[in-house]
């Protein structure tokens, strides 16, 4: 049985992270192409929801029992066709490396992690900077998705109907993607970010929700700490 709790992180995680940083920063001019909808307004202070958020050790969990049913049917199968079941399954591509699942999850977590968002956005344009990592940002164009190519893989930005996405297209079979969407209200923010990977058979997604706030309405304060660089906290009134 694959348990997530004794998975090592991937070797090749450093280096994947450092290119995912530099493929998003490594452009500002931008061509689009795809579909457009109506551009809603997600300017503003946001803060992380922890509590609304998805909780990357149960995400990992319910993957690994996922994949770990993909390589019990598969055995039962070649248990029915009188051939030999293996350790692994590979599906689409992907495998079960218990390393490359991880170092998805760990991939995934590190890129969300940002507390914190300040998003400023006008008819032309978005900038979505993240406390702790890199900002996204993209130009509107009517009825097209933005695309560039970099040295470091292909960029892609824009409106689906009511949703802003941006996509990173990565070697070695890496792709990540973030869909933005704005609660019925206007006070609730949710950033779903998916990593697919050729190693692994299956996406992971993260879904992180941000709350509406105004700065220093609720004695909100940073400070800067060696492990953490700025943290961020609000305080009850």
């Amino acid at each position: 049985m694959i348990s997530a709790s004794h998975f090592k992180p991937a070797p090749l995680l450093p280096c994947l992270l450092l290119a995912t940083l530099l493929a998003a920063c490594g452009s500002n001019e931008r061509k689009l192409e795809g579909q457009a909808g109506e551009q809603v307004d997600f300017s503003g202070s946001w803060e992380l929801d922890y509590s609304q958020s998805d909780n990357i050790q149960t995400k990992l969990d319910a993957m690994v029992r996922e994949l770990q049913r993909q390589v019990e049917r598969r055995n039962r199968a070649a248990a029915g066709t009188n051939q030999s079941p293996g350790a692994s399954l590979m599906v689409g591509g992907g495998g079960l490396s218990g390393e490359s699942i991880m170092g998805v999850a760990q991939m995934a977590e590190l890129i969300t992690r940002s507390p914190l968002l300040e998003i400023e956005q006008d008819e032309s344009d978005i900038k979505v900077k993240r406390e702790e990592t890199f900002a996204l940002d993209c130009e509107f164009h009517p009825g097209q998705f933005h695309t560039v190519e970099t040295p470091f893989g292909t960029e892609s930005c824009g409106w689906l109907d009511h949703q802003l996405v941006f996509r990173i297209q990565l070697p070695e079979g890496l792709s990540i993607q973030h869909v933005m969407t704005l609660g019925p209200q206007g006070q609730r923010l949710n950033i779903a970010t998916t990593v697919i990977s050729d190693q692994v058979s299956y996406p992971f997604t993260l879904n992180r929700v941000f709350n509406r706030f105004v700065p220093g309405s609720r004695g909100y304060r940073c400070k800067q700490t060696i492990s953490r660089g700025r943290v961020c906290t609000t305080e009850s009134p």
